[in-house]
């Protein structure tokens, strides 16, 4: 049955549990294998996807939400997890995509996910590398970038004004820069996302709030106007999920549904370094990497010690896969690029971690992959109905679903409200400068928000749920088990890859996979219908 909208702009308030889980999932495939019609269908449970499921179903729209893996699987959570206000986009000519990344940008840290989003300074050191022509210009376009923020309404004691600095306060806010040749630096400020694929599973359970049926473990075999044909992963079931409308939200491996969808994927590689090679920073450190000032690599400093270096724009010369590699020449040349800015050499044996993503550009003319667009398109298939959204990048998810559901909207017989998540918090959100009880860590609310002092409150027999899981890894058992009895955590892999993120760390994922799978076969034990058969990556 279809839920009535408001129809006023206002936001209805949520009917359903956020919460996701096996059992949930469960009941959901039931209902859908028992013949409902959901008013839309959407594939892909990455960023896109269920910003999309949040959309329609906040309008008033039935929803189901299929995914073949686990949420943010893919692309989603290898991103730079910035959340840009395109400072990058007015260097390279593109105003439209600048000016709707500082709206996006606006949104998320004021209003969507403030728990997740935080202010980050950076620096761009002028070197003998950055001329005085191509200063001036950086210069230039981070003034114009302030001008977005504050057209798009982003107060400057979130994200202070561009400055230039002396060479002695950009040594302090990044210590490796002591001692290297410079005419001073620029400084900026812009959003750093606590983690990309807990902003994914965070608009998965507030579409779940809101009623979408999101499962995970489901794959689509095929698609035509009426829904679609999908495998339950976990049981090997075939089943009609029958929708009236279905969205291709699968990135860059759109064409597979969509073949007429012409991509160009790019690779964007990172590395992770320990943060005592920079000197413990408190800023980014961003350096050009050609004469052109269009292009630039980036040292990000992240909690639990970490810097990320990143990131290459290149064609994605590889098959496309979930765990992408790092190639030696990716890695090469990020060292080479930030080094050239610091006191030291950095090689190889600095590198502590690595990943990369795709992005799923729309092929255009550029003669390279960091020349194209980052604006979305969403096409529709005039034979079949289906409708792809494709391009884009993070910080533009919201966008994205809305003119994705928008196009949904403009078609006969499908009767919905405005868009309105611009207005609407996630589960989780509360003000960016929210105190917590004393007895809550602060990782728990880093990345949970309003909802920490509930992870923290998980509990189950003989051990101290707030204790790391082991003494390198920096996570909770309480943690484990939210992810399991909330996030729609299945396997452990799911856990310690995309809940936890340890899995970014290959030397700690061993040991946090062995407390992963012990904690799902207590939650087993307990509660026998908790948990499918065991699944393992690649399975």
């Amino acid at each position: 049955m279809r839920r009535r909208h408001l129809g006023t702009g206002a936001i209805a308030p949520a009917t359903a549990s956020s919460s996701l889980n096996v059992g949930r999932r469960s009941r959901d495939l039931e209902a859908l294998a028992g013949g409902e019609v959901v008013d839309v269908l959407v594939i892909g449970g990455g960023i896109t996807g269920v910003g999309v499921a949040l959309d329609a179903a906040t309008r008033g729209l039935t929803v189901a939400l299929v995914e073949r893996r686990d949420l943010a699987n893919g692309t989603s959570r290898w991103s730079s997890k910035m959340v840009h206000g395109g400072l990058r986009y007015l260097a390279q000519g593109q105003p439209r995509v600048a000016w709707e990344s500082a709206v996006e940008r606006a949104i998320l840290i004021d209003t969507t996910a403030p728990h997740l989003v935080r202010p980050l300074p950076g620096i761009i050191p002028l070197t003998t590398m950055v001329s005085k022509r191509m200063g001036a210009g950086i210069s230039l376009v981070m003034h114009t970038a302030d001008g977005l923020r504050a057209a798009a309404g982003t107060s400057r004691k979130v994200l202070p004004l561009a400055r230039h600095i002396e060479a002695e306060e950009a040594g302090v806010l990044v210590p490796a820069t002591v001692g290297v040749a410079m005419r001073g630096a620029l400084l900026s400020w812009d959003g750093q996302l606590e983690d990309d694929a807990r902003l994914v599973i965070g608009v998965a359970r507030t579409a779940a709030s809101y009623g979408a049926r999101v499962i995970t473990y489901a794959t689509v075999t095929g698609v035509d106007q009426g829904g679609a044909d999908i495998v339950d992963e976990i049981s090997g079931e075939r089943l009609r999920v029958r929708a009236r409308n279905v969205v291709n939200a699968t990135g860059v491996w759109a064409g597979g549904l969509a073949p007429q969808v012409r991509l160009r994927p790019s690779r964007g590689s990172h590395l992770l370094l320990r943060a005592k090679t920079f000197g413990d920073p408190r800023a980014a450190l961003t350096v050009p990497v050609d004469s052109s000032g269009k292009r630039f690599a980036s040292a990000i400093p992240f909690p639990d010690g970490l810097v990320q270096l990143g990131l290459t724009d290149d064609p994605a010369d590889v098959e496309i896969s979930d765990e992408p590699v790092v190639p030696d020449v990716d890695r090469d040349f990020l060292l080479h690029a930030i080094g050239s800015a610091t006191n030291r050499v950095l090689t190889a044996d600095d590198v502590i971690g690595g990943f990369c993503g795709f992005r799923p550009l729309l092929d255009g003319d550029g003669s390279s992959t960091s020349d194209l667009s980052r604006r979305h398109a969403v096409i529709e298939d005039r034979r079949t109905g289906l409708v792809t959204i494709v391009g884009g990048k993070l910080t533009t998810y919201r966008r994205m679903a809305q003119d994705t559901v928008d196009r949904l909207a403009s078609r006969s017989g499908v009767s919905c409200g405005p868009c309105l998540t611009a207005l609407l918090p996630l589960v989780g959100a509360q003000p960016r400068n929210s105190v917590a009880p004393a007895h809550i860590p602060e990782r728990l609310v880093r990345r949970y928000g309003s909802e920490a002092e509930v992870v923290a409150a998980m509990t189950t027999a003989g051990a101290d749920q707030l204790q790391p899981i082991t003494p390198e890894v920096n996570v909770s058992a309480a943690e484990l088990l939210f992810g399991i009895e909330h996030e729609l955590a299945i396997s452990a892999e799911d856990l310690i890859d995309r809940r936890c993120r340890v899995g970014l760390l290959e030397v700690n994922r061993a040991a946090a996979l062995i407390q992963a799978r012990s904690l799902l076969d207590r939650a087993a034990k307990a509660d026998p219908n908790s948990r499918p058969p065991d699944i393992r990556e690649g399975a």
